[in-house]
């Protein structure tokens, strides 16, 4: 009868209560396990649900930007007592996990801005190509997370003689209407990337892909084109060079296939004809260039191209324009009728053995063909 009494009055109790305050009733405040905060102070309502007016009352100040920080719950509902808020549900909750949020700027965004906000000005060229140096070295930055904006330069000053950047950037805050500013200096230098040595390399060297490695330099200390490390290997310097020197197109040629004083082979290469002999050679000459042997049996100096390593060919002036057939055209030999045979030993000692023009050269290849003219056929 008593608990029949007791239930009746709650009943009318709550019926008699308005609706906002039925709620608050109703609702227990709950402990959070984890809590994500924005600002500088943790606040009631970030700790506890349902924690009614008293949501806005601050307790603890935030910890650092981007960071994390735990709170044992004994500690945690002493404060809260201290701010008049009892009856808080707990569970089996140990401590409570508080993370401020923030905007973390890295130190690479920062130069990506700061070389965005100098390319193309100054004499300087794309952004990728130059390097920034900050005074005080500038780690990353985290900023709260209401700075949303974009990185915005307002005001940008270089000096070309020094390499000194002085920018400022403004960053729109959702929380505040007056951007967050920010300014750096340092220095801003354009780059190049050019070949390296990794080794001290002497004229007579083939470049080879260990002797190379590929850096950025500043631009000012690589005059004319920078060589890639695809255009350098195989190749040759024009001088000795140390290493960590930086390489240039105009300080790499073609290697040397023929060194002066150098023994060649000499090939005397005309249409069906292809003799060889030995030379010495009067300079040296990359593939495809032209220099001067001398023929050790006649002593003659000949021209002639460099085609290999330590070879050298002398083409026929016919070489280049082969004559027409004569037999079809000057020859009553009848087709099944052998021509005369070459006679090699005589070009041997015309090519070799004694001085002989291009002219000769094509005559002494084609064998004269001695054949008396047929009479005609009478119908």
């Amino acid at each position: 009868m008593i608990r029949t009494t007791l239930a009746t009055i709650s009943a009318l109790l709550a019926l008699a209560l308005p609706a906002e305050a039925a709620d608050d009733f109703i609702a227990t405040p709950t402990l959070r396990a984890s809590v994500t905060v924005t600002s500088d102070v943790v606040r009631v309502g970030d700790l506890i649900d349902n924690a009614g007016s008293a949501a806005l009352i601050p307790v603890y100040r935030s910890p650092d930007l981007g960071t994390t920080g735990a709170l044992p719950v004994t500690q945690v509902l002493s404060v809260l007592r201290a701010k008049q808020v009892i009856g808080v549900m707990t569970g089996d909750i140990k401590e409570v996990s508080v993370t401020r949020l923030a905007r973390t700027l890295a130190n690479k965004d920062l130069e990506t801005a700061v070389a965005s906000a100098l390319e193309r000005r100054f004499g300087l060229g794309e952004a990728a190509n130059i390097a920034v140096t900050f005074d005080r070295g500038v780690a990353d930055m985290r900023l709260d997370a209401s700075n949303t904006g974009a990185l915005q330069p307002v005001a940008t000053r270089y000096d070309a003689r020094s390499r000194r950047f002085d920018i400022a950037f403004e960053i729109n805050n959702d929380n505040n209407p007056t951007p967050t500013k920010l300014r750096f200096t340092g220095t801003a230098i354009e780059t190049v990337e050019v070949a390296v040595l990794t080794r001290d390399i002497d004229r007579a060297d083939l470049l080879k892909s260990s002797d190379i490695t590929l850096e950025r330099r500043p631009k000012a200390e690589v005059s004319g084109e920078p060589a890639s490390r695809d255009r350098t290997i195989g190749m040759q310097l024009r001088r000795p060079m140390r290493a960590g020197t930086p390489i240039r197109v105009a300080d790499i040629i073609k290697p040397d296939f023929v060194q002066r004083d150098q023994s060649v082979t000499v090939i005397y290469q005309v249409p069906g004809i292809y003799l060889t002999t030995r030379g010495k050679a009067l300079e040296s000459g990359a593939e495809g260039d032209t220099v001067s042997v001398l023929n050790l049996q006649t002593k003659r100096t000949l021209a002639g191209v460099v085609t290999g390593r330590g070879q050298v060919t002398i083409q026929g002036a016919s070489q280049s324009a082969p004559m027409a057939p004569a037999v079809e055209q000057t020859s009553s030999l009848k087709r099944d009728e052998a021509p005369a045979p070459v006679d090699t030993a005589a070009i041997v000692r015309s090519l070799v053995q004694a001085p002989a023009s291009p002219a000769q050269v094509a005559q002494a290849q084609i064998p004269q063909t001695r054949a008396s003219q047929a009479p005609a056929k009478s119908e």
